[in-house]
């Protein structure tokens, strides 16, 4: 660890990202500037000694749901929903590894030529060895959202919260880019969040977090330094608890 990295509380951590984050302004797709940029702000807490795993959504590819509106078979969809992933997390890896990280993806889908299958005691020892750790094809089911598949996968590791980066700084009882008066929450509680539907993440993923006490915390993955700061307890977030 650098000598002048800041402080943190946390020592593994979930980051979750939908795959629209990767995708900049193009609309779909892959924007490998994006990837990059994002990959850097995982250098900087890498750097500060905090073990990471993350999930990345595959939406900028392909939705499972949208797929299955369309008329395809809802199974099909959400299996081509999760190779969309795989490809995600092979971008990530990529730049990752490009600023000097060692990184394995590791696939709930048996594809041993481009990942490593999941197996729970083998991804734990990546992190303790401070690989960061691309957990892609979500649970490897149908009908089970990546959500749900970074929650499983932060209990799985015995992470201490799962950071959820989005294009906004936290949880709005509103949508604030169509609602100036929209309110944000410093704090809200899983079940707020369920009784609101608030659309930090969908059901399951907070119903597993919540009986498990693993805290969400909500941040904008948009912000330079955001990652890094909300680490350091610095920056604007919410904060979803018991």
């Amino acid at each position: 660890m650098p000598q002048d990295a800041p402080q943190t509380s946390f020592n593994r951590v979930m980051l979750k990202i939908s795959g629209e984050a990767l995708m900049g302004d193009q609309g779909f797709g892959l924007h490998p500037p994006t990837v990059e940029r994002i990959a850097r702000e995982v250098q900087s807490v890498h750097e500060m000694g905090v073990e990471i795993c993350m999930v990345i959504g595959g939406g900028n590819i392909f939705r499972g749901l949208q797929g299955s509106a369309q008329g395809m078979e809802r199974t099909t969809a959400d299996y081509m929903g999760m190779l969309a992933t795989v490809m995600n997390a092979l971008a990530m890896q990529s730049s990752l590894e490009g600023l000097g990280i060692h990184t394995r993806v590791i696939s709930a889908i048996t594809m041993n030529e481009v990942a490593e299958p999941y197996i729970r005691r083998r991804a734990v020892r990546h992190l303790e060895k401070k690989r960061v750790c691309i957990f892609a094809a979500g649970t490897g089911n149908p009908y089970f959202t990546t959500d749900t598949a970074a929650t499983l996968r932060a209990n799985e590791m015995s992470c201490e919260a799962i950071f959820k980066g989005t294009k906004v700084d936290g949880v709005y009882d509103k949508d604030p880019n169509k609602f100036d008066d929209a309110k944000r929450y410093d704090d809200v509680s899983y079940d707020d969040v369920l009784a609101k539907r608030l659309g930090v993440m969908d059901a399951s993923a907070i119903a597993l977090a919540r009986d498990n006490n693993l805290p969400i915390i909500v941040f904008s993955l948009d912000e330079p330094g955001g990652f890094r700061g909300i680490l350091s307890g610095e920056g604007t977030y919410t904060r979803v608890h018991g």
